[in-house]
């Protein structure tokens, strides 16, 4: 699935209320008290407020016409209590909301690691992880906002209108006609502003997540800035960006604002006009001020809650977008299920066979064209060839990375497509060319190989790949922490680190992708003597740049543009005149070395 068309989705209107359905579904059964208790709150807000206007009456015409000190007291402690049991209210809403939105943020985070845990690699070759960090970060929270901005917009902004609207029309029906008489302007002019608000935010997401991953992308990548002066042209780049997030945020800033102008103006003509028409009555007509007060008390009270329920869409607009775009993440369907009546994989020989298999990335041209090869058990095949003829592909196809676009590929006679991958992938241990480490300490990243390993398997495990000295000489030995990516390590502290993660697995099949490639001679030297401990009694595939690293393999099969061009051992491969691993042999063996 292609990144940016995922993420540039519009979403409708019919997609929030869609949104809202889903998000209600998922979530609330699980927080149905804690809703209850925070709509219980809203509600006591919302009859606060219409209380505290409705005794306004009462305030005006015992205490300042009528002088009942009698009534002044009671009136007096009952504003107390409504404004006390507001407080109250407001802290239990608040607190509960936080409560409940922290963990549904928190759900929605596991969700999604699970999630793109369970996709296949080939998502992750088509979207770029910064990108894809930088999505997720923005708009986790847009799930927690369409629930809250429901409730919070349901519960106290829609039912404290009500209640002052009842007011209202309790003191004067005619004043409140005259006010709901500039409403429906105001809510045209609303649906306007937010039809143009969904295009400018959902554009503005993608440019923020761009700017992000740029600015990630370039942190992790610092050192090659560095040498190659990078640092001006990646300027002028994120700058652009930068720019037009810039603009995008300053165009939903004035799309956003522009409702307080509208719906200013609207409430200064009502409320111009009531206090108009209320002045007049009182001078010419002789009436008590204070059923006026009382409805001015709850228009104006009410004028707050009506600017939120008015924003609301376009609230509702923004929160919706970013739920939407994690949807699309979670909706995103792994290419590699299992079946159903997948089994568990059994291991005996640990013999890998490929049957006329093919494959290509994607759209592109093909990249193995029917190639048929075996990896007897225990023993060690190689694959060498130039760069683009498919050896790290058919490494990536043996723990059901890809699958193959035709043919079969079997381990002890099973078809690995019709074995759950889980148990493939148990039976099998790992050693890339760019060795990986994770936020921990040493210990921590051997042990990843197998959670469960005891401190002294992982402890064998490292000696067995040469690392144990050299952890040793580390400032807290096993429990150092190694550094974002072990940037504290050398290239071949990494990858020695990398063979006992491998190591401990214990696995029958190791794959070698081209493990030393990258390395220095001593740092070779070093790592090829851990691999030689590795791959003793363990059938082993293992692609070579240098052929030097391959000579004691008990089969070498060279490839070329996709097929298998020959295949042997060294001495019988090396003697073939004409052949391309000899070609290969002559001219590493005659060209000096760096």
């Amino acid at each position: 699935m292609d990144a940016k068309r995922t993420i540039a989705l519009p979403v409708s209107s019919e997609s929030i209320t869609a949104i809202l359905k889903r998000i209600i579904a998922e979530n609330g059964r699980d927080h149905v008290r804690g809703y209850a208790f925070a709509i219980l709150c809203l509600a006591t807000v919302a009859l606060t407020t219409a209380f505290t206007a409705w005794i306004m009456e009462a305030v005006v015409n015992e205490a300042f016409a009528n002088r009942r000190a009698d009534i002044v007291w009671l009136i007096c402690g009952s504003i107390f209590l409504a404004f006390t049991l507001r407080g109250l209210a407001t802290y239990g809403q608040a607190v509960t909301l936080s409560k409940i939105g922290n963990n549904i943020v928190a759900r929605y985070q596991r969700r999604l690691f699970s999630h793109l845990m369970s996709l296949s690699l080939g998502y992750f070759s088509e979207a770029r992880s910064a990108h894809l960090a930088a999505q997720i970060s923005q708009n986790v929270n847009g799930v927690r906002d369409v629930l809250n901005l429901t409730v919070t917009s349901t519960a106290r902004d829609l039912l404290t209108l009500i209640a002052l609207i009842g007011v209202m029309v309790a003191k004067d029906w005619l004043l409140t006609l005259i006010v709901f008489f500039v409403a429906p302007p105001v809510l045209i002019a609303l649906r306007y502003i937010s039809k143009r608000l969904r295009k400018a935010t959902t554009e503005s997401i993608v440019l923020n997540s761009r700017v992000l991953g740029a600015m990630q992308e370039t942190v992790q990548g610092i050192a090659i800035v560095k040498a190659f002066t990078m640092e001006g042209e990646l300027n002028r780049k994120i700058e652009s960006i930068i720019d037009a997030a810039e603009n995008r945020a300053n165009r939903i800033a004035r799309l956003s604002e522009r409702t307080s102008p509208i719906t200013e103006t609207f409430a200064g003509l009502a409320i111009s006009s009531v206090i108009a028409y209320a002045a007049f009555r009182s001078i010419y007509g002789d009436v008590l001020p204070g059923a006026f007060f009382s409805f001015v008390a709850a228009l104006l009270m009410a004028y707050e809650p009506a600017k939120r329920l008015a924003k609301l869409q376009v609230q509702m607009e923004r929160a919706a977008v970013n739920a939407r775009m994690i949807y699309e993440i979670l909706d995103t369907q792994p290419h590699q299920r299992d079946t159903d009546a997948a089994r568990d994989l059994v291991v005996s020989e640990a013999k890998i066979e490929f049957r006329n298999v093919r494959f290509a990335y994607g759209t592109s041209a093909d990249i193995l064209k029917g190639i048929s090869l075996v990896a007897d058990g225990g023993k060690t095949t190689a694959l060498v060839g130039p760069s683009g003829a498919g050896k790290s592909t058919v490494i990536s196809l043996i723990p059901r990375f890809y699958d193959p676009l035709e043919g079969q590929i079997l381990i002890d006679g099973q078809d690995i497509a019709e074995v759950t991958k889980s148990s493939l992938r148990k039976h099998i241990a790992y050693v890339s060319q760019q060795p990986y480490l994770f936020e921990g300490t040493i210990r921590d990243n051997i042990r990843y190989g197998r959670p469960e390993a005891t401190d002294e398997e992982v402890e064998g495990a490292a000696r067995l790949a040469h690392a144990h000295d050299f952890i040793l000489t580390q400032p807290f030995g096993y429990d150092t922490p190694v550094g974002e990516n072990g940037l504290t390590l050398s290239g071949g502290q990494r990858q020695r680190l990398s063979i006992a993660r491998a190591l401990v697995r214990n696995a029958p099949i190791l794959l070698l992708d081209e493990a030393t490639s990258a390395l220095d001679t001593e740092s070779e030297a070093a790592v090829q003597l851990a691999l030689e401990q590795a791959m003793s009694g363990r059938t082993v595939v293992v692609i070579a740049h240098r052929l030097s690293t391959v000579v004691k393999a008990d089969k070498i099969i060279v490839m070329q543009d996709g097929i298998i061009a020959e295949e042997g051992t060294h001495e019988a491969l090396a003697q073939r005149a004409d052949g391309l691993y000899a070609r290969l042999n002559n001219l590493q063996t005659t060209t000096p070395k760096d």
